[in-house]
């Protein structure tokens, strides 16, 4: 069973994900960075070359083969929720949580980053990061087993619940 993550950017995937990662001494995999060796470039040039479209389809290629894995630590992006079929594939792969946060950490934690092109296009940072926030909040409540608010406990103390959850789920279906 893996243990996937999810959550809009700046909910703390990847920093929760390391620390799970060494408390249950599993590997971890980030679909983005899985997309990023795929296409041989990065993720802006991959939608200014190709278009927002073509990366999803990369994404929803990383997904199914990191579903192929066991006990591994999933760190998806923020918009894998956008296609069920990613969704029906992680949750029979394994037990899916939700990294939530307000939107105010959110804005705090990713101001600074110029990785992602808009996803909008049209819309200040704050407003699309709300806009995009309203429409998949809903996805991503159903896509998840599990929520932690990363806005609430420290990033150990999320990667402790989870690494808890986890290890109790994986022992019941060992007895």
């Amino acid at each position: 069973m893996n243990l996937i993550l999810i959550g809009y950017r700046g909910t703390g995937k990847s920093t929760v994900g390391k620390i799970v990662a060494k408390i249950l001494n599993l590997n971890r995999v980030e679909t983005d960075a899985r997309i990023i060796a795929k296409a041989a470039i990065s993720i802006p040039e991959i939608v200014k070359q190709h278009s927002w479209e073509y990366f999803r389809d990369l994404e929803s290629e990383v997904i199914l083969e990191v579903c192929s894995l066991d006990q591994t630590i999933i760190d998806c992006g923020g918009g894998v929720v956008t296609r069920p079929e990613n969704i029906k594939a992680l949750k029979k792969s394994g037990v899916v949580f939700l990294l939530n946060a307000n939107i105010t950490d959110i804005l705090r934690r990713i101001s600074w980053s110029s990785h992602r092109p808009s996803l909008t296009g049209d819309k200040s940072f704050t407003n699309e990061v709300e806009q995009v926030l309203k429409e998949r909040d809903p996805l991503y409540r159903e896509a998840a087993d599990y929520i932690i608010d990363t806005s609430r406990e420290s990033p150990r103390k999320a990667g402790v619940k989870i690494a808890d959850i986890y290890q109790e789920l994986t022992d019941s279906d060992n007895s």
